[in-house]
């Protein structure tokens, strides 16, 4: 069967072409791109500097005890400074969608840069406009018209003003756990303690709470739109979702006592990311855009991490839950790495920003704009969305086989490369896992060749969301990795 044998059988290859850290874990699967000898500033400099230069908050949040260096990449893969190979399962936090360093995007960005670099709206200049006819043709019904951005903050900021504008409203709502980037207009709709600062913001901004299946008040075995459901027991009848009813029912409370009659709008990742890869229950997505537009709001889909294939199913993520937004936002795997984000949204709604001048001097640069369209036509033309939903199947049941080995795993869950597995102390109580033990098995895994991202309120979720190029090969050497670490960790 599937499910076992992507952790029993042996990776395809015993003879990768670059090192890892460890010789005791499983070989990698083989890589023909040989790193170029690294060039750059020594290791111990680069140390010093980033401590002495660089703002505090990257020293607070730079991965592992002893920092990689990176110099080089290539499609899945990372090499550091000393040409070992890492299996990249973050992809520089979600964005690299299409693999580091595509050859076609790359020379779509060459090509462009010896043309033109730079010049903004007040003149036409082609790319934008052979790539904005690209990419609203992925968009259902009138969401035809873009805005862009550099970045998702930059997006989320701009649907923000955008919802209020159009609606004569102001109050917005977002999702206790979820993220929507961290600048100081959209801190209000980012609702994870850890990354808000004591400072005002937020006026206007409600977040209700999350319909978390796996540690929530409600949720079950049958809850999720994914392989992996959780180890709860579920009472539903076949075909109906009380979880996801029960958790509209709070939003619908919360909009009877903390808002006004009418709303500007109701922001939600598809899945969220940086809260966890947490999927909401069934139906509850389409129940919540329901109580919203009834007092007059907006959705907003932020398609920053779900956007492009990732799910697998859909090339959006909101159309996993049948409905369709009002507002799209998206950034990281638009631009595959380089800086380009994006609004899409009906005709009507985009003529609300005309009540006065706006401007982004950088917002469809003909460089981003020449990198959006080649990835574009790279996910159609190598299938990368159909790669993500068969890597991600035999992945998630991968991720499945050790949540059912090793009592640490409390879940495993999400759609194609769009994954997480929650680590805690036991499945009974369903408790973070402590920092320490977490970071431990963490640290052993990069010292056997991947890297992956974490997150959750407490960091005890592992991000599995790569480069959708990946191989089942690949999985299988991630997944027995990850089975090698958590063996350790139950033998100390």
């Amino acid at each position: 069967m599937l499910r076992r044998s992507l952790i029993a059988l042996p990776a395809t290859s015993r003879a990768a072409k670059t090192c890892c850290y460890s010789t005791s874990g499983p070989v990698m699967p083989p890589c023909d791109h040989k790193p170029q000898p690294y060039k750059g500033i020594a290791y111990d400099e680069a140390l010093k500097i980033r401590k002495a230069n660089l703002n505090p908050i990257v020293s607070t949040v730079t991965y592992y005890k002893n920092p990689l260096l990176i110099d080089q990449g290539h499609m899945q893969w990372l090499f550091d400074h000393e040409g070992r190979r890492y299996l990249d399962l973050i992809g520089g936090i979600v964005t690299v969608g299409v693999g580091h360093c595509h050859p076609k995007v790359n020379a779509a960005a060459q090509e462009q840069l010896s043309k033109l670099w730079h010049t903004t709206h007040i003149y036409m200049h082609p790319t934008i406009h052979e790539y904005v006819d690209k990419l609203t043709s992925h968009f259902p019904g009138d969401l035809k018209v873009a805005f862009f951005t550099n970045s998702g903050s930059e997006a989320n900021d701009l649907a923000m003003l955008l919802a209020r504008l159009h609606t004569g409203a102001f109050d917005l709502i977002s999702l206790r756990n979820g993220y929507h980037g961290c600048s100081p207009y959209v801190m209000g709709l980012t609702s994870l303690g850890t990354w808000n600062f004591p400072v005002a913001n937020g006026f206007g901004c409600h977040q209700t709470m999350n319909a978390d299946v796996f540690k929530g008040f409600w949720g079950g075995s049958n809850c999720r739109d994914s392989l992996s459901q959780t180890i709860r027991k579920c009472s539903c009848s076949e075909g109906s979702c009380e979880a996801g009813d029960n958790y509209a029912n709070q939003l619908k409370d919360l909009l009877i006592h903390s808002c006004p009659k009418r709303v500007a709008g109701f922001f939600a990742e598809s899945i969220q990311g940086v809260g966890g890869a947490v999927q909401f229950p069934k139906n509850f997505l389409h129940q919540a855009v329901e109580l919203i537009r009834d007092r007059g709001g907006l959705y907003i889909a932020d398609e920053v991490q779900t956007g492009f294939g990732r799910t697998g199913s859909h090339y959006w993520g909101f159309e996993g839950h049948g409905v369709v937004p009002d507002i799209v936002t998206m950034a990281k795997g638009i631009g595959n790495g380089y800086p380009l984000g994006a609004i899409i949204t009906t005709p009507e709604i985009a003529e609300s920003l005309n009540k006065a001048l706006h401007f982004n001097t950088y917002g469809g640069n003909p460089v981003a704009c020449a990198i959006g369209s080649a990835v574009l036509d790279v996910i159609e033309e190598e299938g990368i969305q159909a790669n993500a939903a068969h890597v991600g199947e035999a992945f998630i049941k991968g991720m499945m086989d050790l949540r059912d080995e090793f009592e640490v795993i409390g879940d495993v869950r999400g759609k194609g490369l769009m994954l997480g597995m929650e680590l805690v102390t036991d499945k009974q109580s369903r408790l973070p896992l402590p920092a320490a033990e977490v970071n431990a098995i963490w640290e052993r895994c990069k010292d056997m060749g991947i890297l992956i991202g974490k997150g959750g309120l407490n960091g005890n979720v592992f991000r599995i969301k790569p480069p959708m190029c990946i191989t089942e090969d690949d999985a299988r050497f991630a997944c027995e990795v990850m089975r090698l670490s958590f063996k350790e960790h139950k033998s100390q």
